[in-house]
């Protein structure tokens, strides 16, 4: 069988970066955020066509990594990568009792994602044309790297990346001054988002709704620890500003039990974390299906990032392609991440048209392996 996978390649890449600006971690608690790193997969079939995927991880990715050198890659050895739907559903059943979130399910979302990227080269397309698109030209959105609520660091990279074009930024702060300096620079030439990362109880998360009302954000995200509680978001909608979450929920029952809550406005899958394309096109469909706006998460480079572009390409809703607004030591590790402009165009290549420069990937490599 010619599309039979044969071999795997694993590899957590690591690229040092800046951010314009004092570094704080990923997390209140965590250590200052000095390297982007992804963890990237390759499948090979026996034909020679091979694709890219990608895991989530970051600060995790050594334990996503050993699950699929262990667990995972080794099941999709001798399947089938042009049966996709099957595959992944047979995946979903074999290892549901290691997690249904977590490394198993970021790691069924990377050999998903190269699979696809499979899928476009088989048929000759770029995968937003194979998925029904016909629009390579999106907009990107600006994500702030964590500045630790410095107004004049805020202000001054949310009118940089107005100027480069960026139709919206988003912050990663927890703290009014910050906000509102972001609001100010914005003007009305962009949109502004926060992303607070489940920092408060509901009332004061309503507390903080209710003060910024008035500001006109585009979304508040993720407002109440933890961020399972569906209810708690529920209530914080109710004092009128547009309530977003999503990147942390990887289930198709756990979006419909978010979107039955009531809870957003603004649902934020991601394509690392959640299953891959497959799982997100069904994620998408549900949505619509509430009413409910899809902005899909992207805080990554690699792979990943070109598979979310594809599916923003793809569908015929207006969205914007979440961009980590930070420069990349080497960004021959992915030439279509690029945080100075807030257009891009695809390319027209087949798949996913990740393209990265071999010596480039090979230095910034940390850790690899291979399953055959």
């Amino acid at each position: 069988m010619s599309h039979a996978i044969e071999r795997i390649e694993l590899a957590r890449v690591s690229v040092p970066f800046d951010i314009n600006g004092p570094r704080n971690g990923l997390r209140p608690g965590l250590a200052p955020w000095t390297r982007m790193e992804s963890l990237i997969v390759r499948v090979h079939c026996r034909d020679g066509v091979s694709g890219w995927g990608e895991a989530f991880g970051h600060f995790a990715n050594a334990g996503t990594a050993a699950i699929l050198e262990t667990l995972v890659a080794p099941w999709f050895i001798g399947k089938d990568a042009s049966a996709i739907g099957a595959s992944m559903e047979q995946a979903e059943r074999a290892f549901y009792g290691f997690g249904r979130n977590g490394p198993v399910r970021y790691a069924l979302s990377a050999i998903d994602i190269a699979l696809w990227d499979i899928a476009g080269q088989r048929a000759g397309l770029p995968l937003y044309r194979l998925l029904g698109g016909n629009r390579p030209d999106i907009r990107r959105y600006a994500s702030f790297a964590r500045y630790g609520g410095d107004p004049e660091v805020v202000a001054a990279n949310t009118a940089a990346a107005v100027e480069a074009g960026f139709a919206m930024v988003k912050l990663h702060e927890a703290a009014l001054p910050a906000f509102l300096a972001a609001r100010a620079a914005a003007g009305e030439r962009a949109r502004v988002a926060l992303d607070v990362n489940c920092p408060w109880t509901i009332e004061e998360a309503r507390a903080m709704a209710r003060r910024i009302a008035p500001e006109d954000f585009e979304w508040l995200e993720e407002p109440v620890w933890p961020p399972e509680d569906y209810d708690g978001m529920a209530r914080v909608r109710q004092e009128g500003v547009p309530v977003a979450a999503g990147e942390n929920v990887t289930t198709l029952h756990d979006f419909k039990r978010l979107f039955e809550s009531r809870a957003v406005d603004v649902v934020q899958p991601s394509v690392v974390k959640a299953g891959g394309i497959t799982a997100m096109r069904k994620v998408y469909a549900l949505a619509e299906s509430y009413g409910v706006r899809v902005a899909p998460h992207c805080y990554f480079w690699g792979p990943g990032y070109l598979a979310t572009a594809h599916l923003i390409a793809a569908d015929a809703r207006p969205m914007l392609l979440e961009t980590p607004y930070i420069a990349l030591e080497a960004p021959e590790v992915n030439p279509a991440f690029d945080s100075r402009s807030g257009a891009m165009t695809l390319s027209d290549a087949p798949g996913l048209g990740y393209a990265p420069d071999a010596a480039a990937l090979a230095r910034q490599t940390v850790w690899s392996a291979a399953v055959a």
